[in-house]
């Protein structure tokens, strides 16, 4: 079983998106869905391959870190807005800051790169290799340590638990 289906929940998730996007579940619908959820698995196990696929530890902390990302993405939106329109380039403190990570999990890192990439104003700049230290860009920066306690307490602290 694990040969040609090498993540199951992955192949039914594919299958129940692709009659979700067709709108039918007649028998061509059907097996051109079995075939993807069969193919894009196996198609893709190579990249999954040095450490295998993720390990969800605490799938609920995943949806409450997702649900609280998007609140933050929302309102980092109009403090952005707010300040390209209205806001003084003279007043604008846009600087990089540096990180300590403890987080080592390498799907917890892409999940924080995203997260930190979506939310406007912020950017990963790189993961510096000899302190283990995450680069950042902050487009108005105000308060470094609060920026470095977000990090860590609001999305470094539940990814170790989700990931590690």
């Amino acid at each position: 079983m694990k040969r040609w289906l090498p993540s199951p929940l992955v192949s039914g998730i594919l299958v129940l998106l692709w009659l979700l996007l067709q709108q039918s579940i007649d028998p061509a619908t059907l097996l051109l869905g079995a075939i993807l959820a069969v193919a894009v698995p196996l198609l893709t196990q190579p990249f999954f391959h040095p450490i295998g696929f993720p390990r969800v530890a605490r799938p609920l902390l995943l949806l409450r870190l997702l649900a609280m990302a998007g609140i933050e993405i929302a309102r980092s939106c109009f403090n952005v807005s707010r300040v390209i329109l209205f806001a003084k380039a003279e007043g604008l403190n846009s600087q990089f800051i540096r990180i300590p990570l403890d987080l080592k999990n390498p799907y917890g890192l892409a999940l924080l790169s995203c997260l930190i990439n979506m939310t406007p104003g912020t950017v990963w700049v790189e993961i510096l290799p000899e302190k283990y230290e995450l680069a950042l860009h902050v487009f108005d920066l105000h308060d470094e340590q609060w920026w470095i306690d977000t990090i860590k307490t609001r999305y470094e602290k539940p990814l170790i638990e989700i990931f590690e």
